[in-house]
């Protein structure tokens, strides 16, 4: 009765009797699959105009792929493609859509036939089911793309696709039986969160990935059921009440909107709520409850994880670390660095509590678990507000400890340089050294005396202790290690022990444990590395884009260097010691070199206090302050002319551009030829202010006396832009019809 000579409705009673029949099991459908061509015939009628047919036939379809024995017949019967041009039909039952899409889910086991699905035209159709009013719609889709999601190479076309905030909206939202679609997609978004890129996406959408560590691990949490009560990050909450509540009122409310604690912030309402929730079901063992029943089951428990919405999810995290198995503390704080992609994620978890507990287990006997904490600190110190809370809950002392062990293996060394040189960065204590008055009874700035006092309120710990644990930089030990660090490793860590070291200088003003130590020997390993060494540095067998790379790293690392070499200057002890020549010759070098413009102010500052010391007489004639003027000066004032936005500091920099060509310093002129100058300058008298566009016409007169430079000067369309001042008689035409007489025109 399938056979294409029976009617319609023979047909659509055929296919609706074989469906019911096959529901039966296996044996039914067995018997089934003994005629030939029924799979073909049934695929024909997924083409049928009435939705009762195309429900049964994919019905069938869908109980005949259950049998892993005939998943391959369905799907070479050309099943995919005929669900492909059925969903694609403008108007469906919901019944038609959910037969169809379970078939797609039990075809779509297969990689093979993953790839297949997923490359026709029915992926968008299976995202935008995800917003289908029926349930089992929704279920279909979720188990279709759950299963896509295995197979890696479907992973960008999914994400393109926009797959990743319609599962997460679906994770993040509670509806009543929507259990099977939540896990479906828990399972998706596990599997795509497997790359890094895509796993920032999710947590963007407010999930956040959280290792399941099995319930046992969460016995040895041991909450403070009889202490006062704190906030997540360790707060203090004031004692209000005169004495206990007949009923434990005071204590139970204390800081849900009661009394001082009515106002609080966003991020800390939401850490409370977080904490509340998971130590509430790590203390009745409802935590991870459901871990066993996850599809996840047969992957290890050292690799499983699942997703919570953030609140949740920093809360379990910071909950983890709290526990006793080393294991889960590090999957834990892996977890916490992997998250903290934004400052909303960095501050609530520093809201949560997880600087203290993680600056805890710095000390820990695990170097797995010292060696996740130190990653998930380096995470967190990227965010500036958070510098003073670190250094607050007592980082420093455990992050000399690992600078000063020379077993320390090379990333986690990088690690603790990066945490240590954005606490102890030198420009912003210099900052705080303008204040008004003693504070605690020694001179602090303001901005930094109230942000170490408010950290301090976290601890417990005070502004002086603070300043203490700072006190341990100045021990030789740790000088040393620096230097060494300085004399042998790349030029990132250069550039990071460059600065740390300038810190130092700033809290010792005396420099004298510092100049103890050969420093210089540091300073002359950063100067003298391969990618500074000369102009015409050798790029042969090396990617342009990899020297480029080279370069910018040292030019850091030569600025930083430079920096502190200029502020060691200060001292006359340090003067004494210094081979000055040698180190003049190396920075000559360096100004010459093909570093970005940019590094090479501090080394210019440097040359020329260097030279001042040596030879107080300073003037243009001086062959260091020409060179710095060549090198450094000019070629940041043209770099002004060109790309910046402000008409105040582009004329500026022509009218200092002009000043020192006018006195006549050796080859500026072919100095500004050189740094293709001259289009800019052209670009200037055509839009610059009057001023601007004088020092320019100047400028571009002077370049005019040397007949090499009359070809770039037309080529930047000169001609047409002094023609039109002439024509105007704007204010400065006289200098523009000199200039154009100077021209072959």
């Amino acid at each position: 009765m399938l056979g294409l000579d029976h009617d319609a409705l023979d047909r659509e009673q055929a296919i609706v009797a074989l469906w019911k029949y096959s529901l039966g099991g296996k044996n039914c459908i067995d018997t089934i699959m003994q005629f030939q061509g029924c799979i073909n015939l049934t695929v024909n009628l997924l083409n049928s105009e009435s939705s009762a047919t195309c429900e049964a036939a994919a019905g069938l379809l869908r109980s005949i792929s259950s049998i892993n024995l005939y998943k391959d017949v369905v799907a070479e019967s050309g099943a995919i493609e005929g669900i492909t041009g059925l969903l694609s039909r403008p108007s469906l039952t919901s019944e038609v859509k959910e037969q169809s899409m379970c078939t797609l889910w039990n075809l779509s086991v297969d990689e093979e036939l993953r790839v297949k699905i997923a490359n026709s035209d029915i992926l968008p159709f299976l995202i935008n089911s995800l917003d289908d009013d029926d349930i089992k719609v929704k279920e279909a889709a979720g188990g279709v793309l759950s299963n896509l999601a295995l197979s890696h190479c479907n992973h960008s076309m999914m994400v393109e696709a926009g797959i990743i905030l319609k599962l997460a909206k679906l994770l993040k939202t509670d509806m009543e039986g929507s259990k099977v679609i939540r896990n479906e997609a828990r399972n998706a978004l596990l599997e795509l969160i497997k790359d890094q890129y895509y796993r920032i996406l999710v947590i963007e959408e407010g999930l956040v990935p959280v290792p399941m560590v099995g319930a046992a691990a969460y016995k040895s949490f041991k909450p403070g059921l009889y202490s006062w009560p704190t906030m997540p990050d360790g707060t203090e909450i004031e004692q209000t009440s005169k004495g206990p509540s007949k009923f434990g009122a005071s204590e139970l409310l204390l800081g849900l909107n009661v009394g001082e604690n009515a106002e609080l912030e966003e991020a800390r309402k939401n850490a409370i709520v977080g904490r509340t929730q998971q130590q509430f079901l790590a203390r009745i063992g409802a935590i991870e409850l459901d871990g066993k029943r996850e599809s996840q089951s047969d992957i290890p428990t050292d690799n499983r994880f699942t997703l919570l919405p953030w609140i949740d999810g920093v809360a379990r995290l910071v909950l983890i670390l709290e526990l006793n198995d080393e294991v889960a503390i590090s999957r834990a704080a892996e977890s916490i660095a992997d998250s903290s992609i934004n400052e909303h994620m960095r501050t609530s978890f520093k809201e949560a509590g997880a600087i203290k507990h993680l600056v805890r287990l710095l000390d820990h006997n695990s170097f797995a678990v010292r060696s996740a904490v130190i990653h998930a600190l380096e995470r967190l110190s990227v965010s500036s507000s958070l510098y003073h809370v670190l250094e607050a809950e007592g980082i420093l002392h455990p992050l000399v400890c690992t600078l000063k062990c020379s077993e320390t293996s090379g990333s986690l060394m990088e690690k603790t340089l990066d945490i240590l040189a954005r606490i102890l960065d030198p420009s912003k204590e210099m900052k705080s050294k303008f204040y008004n008055g003693p504070v605690n009874g020694s001179k602090m700035g303001i901005d930094a005396a109230r942000s170490l006092d408010a950290s301090a309120r976290l601890t417990g710990d005070n502004p002086v202790s603070i300043m203490d644990s700072r006190k341990e930089l100045l021990d030789s030990t740790v000088i040393t290690r620096l230097i060494e660090i300085l004399k042998t490793s790349p030029s990132n860590l250069q550039r990071k022990v460059a600065s740390i070291l300038e810190f130092i200088t700033i809290i010792e003003p005396s420099m004298e444990t510092i100049i103890k130590v050969d420093v210089s020997s540091g300073l002359e390993a950063v100067f003298q590395q391969k990618a500074v060494k000369d102009k015409e540095a050798d790029v042969e067998g090396q990617e342009l884009d990899e020297y480029a790379l080279e370069l910018e790293e040292a030019g850091l690392a030569v600025s930083a260097a430079s920096r502190l070499l200029t502020k060691l200057l200060d001292s006359e002890q340090f003067c004494q010691k210094i081979d000055s020549t040698h180190f003049t010759k190396l920075l000559r070098k360096i100004l010459k070199s093909d570093i970005p413009l940019r590094n090479k102010d501090w080394v210019a500052a440097c040359l020329v206090k260097l030279c001042s010391i040596s030879s107080p007489n300073v003037d243009f004639e001086n062959p260091i302050n020409m060179e710095v003027t060549l090198y450094e000066t000019i070629p940041r004032l043209i770099e002004q002319i060109k790309l910046s936005l402000s008409p105040e500091t582009q004329e500026f920099a022509a009218v200092e551009l002009n000043r020192i060509i006018s006195e006549g310093v050796v080859d500026s002129t072919r100095a500004v030829a050189s740094e293709v100058g001259i289009f800019p300058l052209v670009n200037l008298i055509e839009q610059g202010s009057d001023r601007a566009v004088e020092a320019a016409l100047s400028i571009l007169y002077n370049l005019s006396m040397d007949s090499e430079n009359h070809s770039a000067i037309i080529a930047a369309g000169a001609v047409p832009a002094l023609r039109k001042i002439v024509l105007s008689q704007r204010s400065h035409w006289s200098r523009a019809l000199r200039l154009l007489r100077n021209l072959p025109v």
